[in-house]
């Protein structure tokens, strides 16, 4: 195994998954919640919508999507954590258009032009760069085309500008991958990857955006 490999949370068990929720809350200062609400607003979800939503977690995203979906729309959640996956079935088992299934988003997936838009949310920060590219190419393939590709992550930015509180987060809590993350010109990946009409939101002082691209 690499030692990028070694750094890598691409699955989260024990107490870190039963209390993901918690712990995503904290990790942003308090502001996930309202940011995923504004976010999902910014996302111009429309009703009827189809949407693939990698690294699904506990299925909070899933049911506040699936209000503007309606029942109409699908959610499919992909992950791979056997803890976090009973948490979303749980959490989502009244809605009969939201399923999960258990899949890695860095291997290729059965999906071709089927979503209108997919969702990563706080997760590809946490594989190396050569998987990254492969969750890419993934949401590539399983879109509609004209269907948009949405990443609600770290932003670009440096940290050694940035403030005390931060730098101890992201160099002693946060996965060890995000601070290669932060380094990285999406913008120019999306493009390379067949992506266009790029778009940045910035959210909570310019150090978390959503980032989009629309499939040609």
């Amino acid at each position: 195994m690499t030692n990028a490999s070694k750094l890598s949370k691409i699955e989260v068990r024990g107490l870190e998954a039963r209390f993901y929720d918690f712990l995503l809350l904290y990790g942003t200062f308090g502001l996930y919640q309202s940011l995923l609400k504004r976010v999902i607003m910014d996302m111009e979800i429309k009703t009827g919508d189809k949407i693939l939503d990698m690294g699904a977690g506990t299925g909070k995203n899933a049911c506040m999507i699936r209000k503007y979906v309606g029942d109409e729309g699908f959610i499919l959640g992909l992950d791979i954590g056997e803890i976090m996956l009973k948490k979303f079935n749980r959490k989502c088992k009244k809605y009969e258009n939201i399923k999960s299934e258990n899949q890695r988003i860095d291997e290729p997936l059965a999906y071709k032009n089927e979503f209108d838009k997919v969702f990563i949310s706080f997760v590809i920060h946490g594989f190396t760069q050569e998987n990254r590219i492969k969750i890419v190419e993934n949401a590539h393939k399983s879109l509609k085309p004209g269907g948009k590709f949405f990443i609600f992550d770290w932003a670009e930015f440096d940290i050694k500008s940035s403030g005390s509180i931060l730098k101890f987060f992201m160099y002693h809590v946060e996965c060890p991958l995000a601070l290669d993350f932060i380094k990285q010109d999406f913008k120019a990946i999306l493009k390379k990857q067949g992506f266009c009409n790029i778009q940045e939101n910035l959210y909570a002082g310019k150090k978390i955006r959503l980032l989009s691209g629309e499939k040609t």
